[in-house]
């Protein structure tokens, strides 16, 4: 079969082969039918006789195919014809061949194929289509299985068609199995494997991952130098010219030093650099147009696309920093630091602000005592001469420095440094009028505590350094004298006491008393300085010991374990004027020899005890000892400590009332203070229980009715304001029942009665007898309550009450006449409505009938 579509029919029949896979491999449009089956024999290692054994039939066009490959018109292919594999039957004479499975060569189909759709691939037959009627059918993807319908056969004459245009990018192969089946579903033939390859088209250009590549490289690089890599990726495939990309570059900006400054790897895509003469500072970047095209760059047929590269020139150190003179100059006034007396200026072509460009300054001679630095500032690359060192005009008037420049990062090799690395630094310094110095400070003597005012300790004198100045003159004042203790000669510095030293003091701290002075110049301005004099004072016994401690208790008793006070003495004087220290009793008075005895413990303690079988009432006892300390000459004072007697327990420790008559209290006077505690506490025993009982009977007096089922007014008392007896002085008779309606029709207008009767007619009652001047307004209310409760007259309602007028009676009936026990025929379910408090009323009038 060849490539222009010669037209050949092809039946295969099996002759007891062995076919391997390898067939797959060859390509069935890519050779001729016989060059295909002999590349598959040789494949295969077939035999001459089983080879002569396959028959197979070519056109009578076959002759024609390789004339025909020279001529550019295409002649279309009629499809090959695929056969089953034979069920049995004999095809020559004495050969009988065996069933075997059979493997279809490939079938390939250009993609994006313009059709007519469908389109005739293959025709499928079965050796026994002559004798039955057989079914084709193919299943697989691209039949039967997603994507549908991609491929179609006819079941009848079994031509396989495609029904669209194949994308090879999508999908590159299909396998799909054919069946033969007769009439009733049976299967008839084994079914075979077809192999669909998907021909790739040049239909994809190269795209590249960006559009913008970033690379870099070193200035001054050699050619050959790796700059930086692009690739672009072709969809079709890559094992044709199809997918095969080539680059090359279309253009580069700026063209300096020369227009073809780089070369890309046209298989890689590596850029790098072909020429010599890379420099930064003349040209930082470079812009590269980059093409790829597919078809192994062949401009012609190839599909092509482009990127841009930007590569950076990257500095390297290859300009030293240069000063801008070859000597600068500054001055500065002495005793000054940290200020800037010269500015040293360079100029650098590298990359500002970057390793190459920093400068760092270095002073190389002319300042040996280290006085000054060189700082560099960091915006402006200058080096700033700061003093560091407080430099003197008289030993110094002028430095004269040699100062050296360097970038932070090492030249670049073969690069030399400049000559104009180097500068030389004027420094002038200025005088100023420097303040007195004492040459002691601090100045230490040392002198007995003691001494008494007006002697002379020392003299604290202070020189001047300004000693090329016209002689100056000095003053001398006190800046801080704690104690207030010395005095200083204002003319040459002279220090006299003015009061007597005290190492004791509280000025002075560990036997050293501190004072500060102050020399002053006369200079313009004038200058002063301060000088500190420490004087060591030696201690003398002057400083009596002091018995310590000052009070004390022991047993009334000395048999008792505890039947002493231990007692040490403390000096205000230190060794050798303190302890040892000596404890004794006076002789006088007798009695305290005759009651107490001392014994030593040691150097500094001693022992103060009640003598054997001495017995004192408990009290409190002033006991006088004489210390002595061990001074030269010793001193002694006589102090008095405060004994408590008292009555001890088991344990040796003082009761409650030891205590108590220790302190110096009597017999009776411990007993009033018991009696009046036991009186006090029996007071606030019965008002407790006072309170308790008030609050008890508070409790059990209960209201008549709860305050809940209470439907009257309640009477508060809030207390009787008024002006005496006149507002107790009721007349409780206006609360009765008037004896007749005279009076109330001849009252003046505006005065009403207490009672307005209903306008609607009412059973008349008795009127109640009237209890004159009742003496108590309870007694009046439960008297008119039983009246109504009785009166069988009294009707189910009260009358209007209208308190503005109080006669002497009234004609009304009672108003307690709601606790009535009558009935009536009126309903009063309504005052379940009125609230809590006319439940009670609820209850009685409206709660149904009465049983």
């Amino acid at each position: 079969m060849g490539n222009k579509g010669d037209q050949v029919t092809l039946s295969i029949a099996s002759a007891g082969l062995s076919v391997s896979k390898t067939a797959k491999k060859l390509s069935f449009f890519g050779t001729t039918i016989s060059n295909f089956y002999r590349e598959w024999s040789k494949k295969e290692k077939i035999s001459s006789e089983q080879f002569s054994s396959c028959k197979y039939f070519v056109t009578e066009n076959e002759k024609k195919v390789a004339g025909r490959k020279e001529k550019k018109e295409a002649v279309q292919t009629p499809p090959p014809v695929i056969m089953f594999p034979g069920s049995g039957r004999n095809i020559t004479k004495g050969l009988r061949r065996q069933k075997r499975d059979w493997v279809i060569p490939p079938i390939n189909v250009a993609e994006n194929s313009r059709g007519p759709f469908p389109q005739m691939l293959v025709s499928i037959r079965s050796d026994q289509d002559q004798d039955i009627s057989i079914r084709y059918s193919i299943t697989g993807v691209g039949a039967d299985q997603p994507p549908n319908e991609v491929f179609s056969i006819d079941p009848v004459l079994g031509k396989m068609f495609v029904t669209k245009p194949l994308d090879r990018e999508h999908r590159s192969s299909y396998h799909l199995r054919a069946h033969a089946v007769d009439m009733n579903g049976n299967q008839v033939e084994n079914p075979i494997d077809l192999y669909i390859f998907v021909i790739d088209m040049n239909d994809n250009r190269p795209e590249f991952k960006n559009q913008v590549y970033n690379g870099s490289v070193d200035e001054g690089s050699k050619p050959g130098t790796y700059v930086m890599h692009l690739s672009a990726f072709d969809a079709d495939d890559n094992t044709t010219a199809n997918g095969m990309v080539r680059y090359r570059i279309l253009s580069q900006t700026p063209h300096s030093p020369i227009p073809n400054m780089f070369t890309i790897n046209s298989e890689t895509g590596d850029i790098v650099t072909v020429a010599p003469g890379l420099d930064r500072e003349k040209v930082s970047q470079y812009t590269i147009i980059v093409q790829a095209t597919d078809m192994e760059g062949n401009l012609n047929f190839g599909l092509s696309n482009t990127a841009t590269a930007i590569i950076t020139v990257t500095d390297i150190n290859d300009n030293p920093p240069m000063l801008t003179s070859r000597t600068f100059s500054g001055e500065v006034p002495e005793n000054r630091v940290d200020v800037v007396v010269a500015n040293l200026t360079v100029i650098d072509a590298d990359q500002p602000h970057s390793p190459n460009w920093n400068a760092i300054y270095r002073i190389i001679s002319g300042d040996p005592s280290g006085h000054f630095t060189i700082r560099t500032d960091p915006i402006s690359n200058d080096g700033m001469v700061t003093v560091v060192k407080p430099v003197d005009f008289e030993m110094n008037r002028a430095f004269m420095l040699t100062v050296v420049v360097s970038n932070q990062a090492h030249l670049a090799t073969g690069i030399q440094s400049s000559l104009q690395s180097t500068a030389g630094v004027t420094i002038s310094v200025q005088d100023v009028n420097e303040p007195p110095y004492f040459p002691t400070n601090p100045k230490h003597i040392r002198f007995e505590e003691g001494v008494p005012a007006g002697t002379s300790l020392t003299t604290f004198s202070a020189s001047d350094p300004d000693r090329l100045q016209m002689q100056q003159i000095i003053r001398y004042s006190k800046l801080n004298d704690p104690a207030d203790w010395l005095s200083i000669n204002r003319s040459n510095g002279q220090i006299v006491t003015t009061a007597m030293l005290d190492r004791e003091s509280v000025y002075v701290k560990n036997n050293i008393y501190e004072a500060t002075f102050l020399a002053t110049d006369n200079g313009s301005p004038a200058a002063s300085g301060t000088g500190t004099l420490q004087i060591y004072l030696i201690d003398i016994n002057d400083n009596p010991p002091a018995l310590i401690p000052k009070e004390s208790q022991i047993c009334e008793r000395t048999y008792r374990s505890i039947n002493g006070v231990n007692i040490t003495a403390a000096d205000a004087d230190t060794d050798p004027n303190a302890g040892p220290f000596v404890f004794e009793l006076p002789t006088f008075p007798t009695t305290i020899r005759r009651n107490w005895t001392i014994s030593r413990i040691s150097g500094d303690f001693a022992r103060l005890s009640l003598r054997y079988q001495i017995y004192l009432e408990p009290g409190v006892y002033e006991v006088p000892v004489i210390v002595s300390d061990s001074g030269n000459p010793p001193l002694s004072n006589r102090s008095v400590i405060k004994v408590k007697v008292c009555p001890c327990d088991e344990n040796g420790d003082c009761t409650t009332l030891g205590a108590v008559a220790a302190a110096g209290l009597g017999t009776g006077a411990i007993i009033s203070i018991l009696i009046c505690i036991i009186i006090l506490l029996s007071m606030v025993l019965l008002f407790v229980v006072w309170i308790k009982r008030r609050e008890k009977e508070r409790q059990t007096k209960q209201l008549l009715i709860d305050p809940e089922d209470d439907v009257r007014d309640n009477i508060l008392k809030y207390d009787e304001e008024g002006g005496g007896e006149e507002d107790q002085d009721y007349d409780l008779s206006q609360l009765q029942q008037p004896d007749s309606l005279e009076h109330i029709i001849s009252k003046p207008p505006g005065v009403r009665r207490v009672d307005e009767r209903p306008i609607i007619p009412e059973s008349q009652y008795p009127i109640r007898p009237v209890v004159p001047h009742p003496g108590d307004i309870g007694d009046f209310i439960h008297e008119g309550l039983r009246a109504a409760d009785n009166d069988p007259t009294a009707p189910p309602y009260d009358s209007l009450l209208v308190f503005d007028y109080e006669g002497s009676g009234s004609t009304a009936g009672s108003v307690s006449s709601l606790n009535s026990s009558s009935t009536g025929d009126q309903d009063y379910d309504y005052l379940n409505d009125w609230g809590p408090r006319f439940k009670k009323l609820a209850d009685m009038y409206g709660g149904g009938d009465d049983d």
